[in-house]
């Protein structure tokens, strides 16, 4: 008798399947990937009924889906309209991470919490409107920190936290912060520093941030130069600098992938799975305590 394929179904909102979410899940366990682009509410549903009704009960955990695209909320009602669709054992694991946001988020503020002691800290979150930063800025409440989060437009920054708001029912602070200058203000009585912005663009100056007293930990999400945090080296792995712990991209992003790939690999273990932000978040700080 053969053994039975692991197979993932790579639900996707963009025009192409992502990539480096295929390879991450080879990576993972799986033994083929099918990928599927441009998936909305409204025609997801057959893929997903292909997905649940074709293997006997006992191996229904060998299939799974994974929906990613750089959009968070259509990932979002996309999860919403799979999940929709099971009904009694007729349901198959799925994980969201759209444009990485719950790994990355995850393994930040794990590396976060590994570093200092959350709650009751002022937090900060950079550049934070994006799928990363509005889960970590979620991911932060939840663990009980004061968390601000900042846009260049004060609209975009409300949105986002109204969003995490209506998902986690937690208390997000929305701030515009025009240019690094105004970033500096803000940081200013911060513990905690996560800079979650577009790739190459700078949002502090380590003038800005290297003699502030009550800083203790800096996290950077961005690999591509110029970094988003000037003075955090993207391989940091929990660096002190001017008396910090720093984080950089490469630094906790070998945790990311370690999440990632682990998640992937719990899909299969059995058929009722739902991998979202805290139940990734779990085994992201589960990984980093290791």
């Amino acid at each position: 008798m053969h053994a039975v394929k692991k197979l993932l179904f790579q639900f996707d909102t963009d025009s192409h399947p992502a990539s480096f979410d295929t390879v991450v899940a080879y990576d993972g366990g799986a033994d083929h990937v099918i990928g599927h682009a441009n998936l909305t509410p409204d025609n997801v549903g057959p893929l997903v009924d292909g997905t649940i009704f074709t293997r006997a009960p006992k191996d229904k955990k060998n299939t799974a889906i994974f929906i990613g695209g750089s959009d968070l909320q259509a990932g979002e009602a996309l999860l919403a309209a799979v999940t929709a669709r099971f009904f009694a054992d007729f349901r198959v694991s799925v994980m969201l991470d759209s444009n990485g946001s719950n790994t990355t988020a995850a393994a930040g503020v794990a590396r976060i919490a590994s570093s200092t002691e959350v709650r009751g800290k002022r937090a900060v979150v950079l550049a934070g409107t994006g799928p990363v930063g509005q889960r970590a800025a979620a991911l932060l409440a939840k663990e009980g920190a004061q968390v601000v989060l900042t846009s260049r437009a004060l609209a975009r920054a409300r949105a986002a936290c109204e969003a995490m708001k209506r998902r986690f029912g937690v208390e997000i602070t929305p701030v515009e912060a025009i240019d690094n200058a105004a970033r500096a203000a803000v940081i200013e009585d911060a513990h905690i520093v996560f800079a979650t912005g577009a790739a190459g663009v700078q949002l502090l100056e380590e003038s800005q941030w290297r003699d502030l007293p009550r800083l203790e930990v800096l996290v950077d999400a961005n690999a591509t130069p110029p970094l988003g945090i000037e003075g955090v080296d993207m391989m940091d792995r929990g660096t002190e600098r001017h008396g910090k712990i720093c984080w950089g991209a490469i630094g906790f992003g070998t945790l990311k992938l370690a999440v990632h790939r682990a998640c992937i690999a719990k899909l299969f273990e059995r058929n009722d799975r739902v991998l979202d932000a805290e139940e990734i978040y779990a085994i992201a700080k589960e990984m980093a305590a290791a």
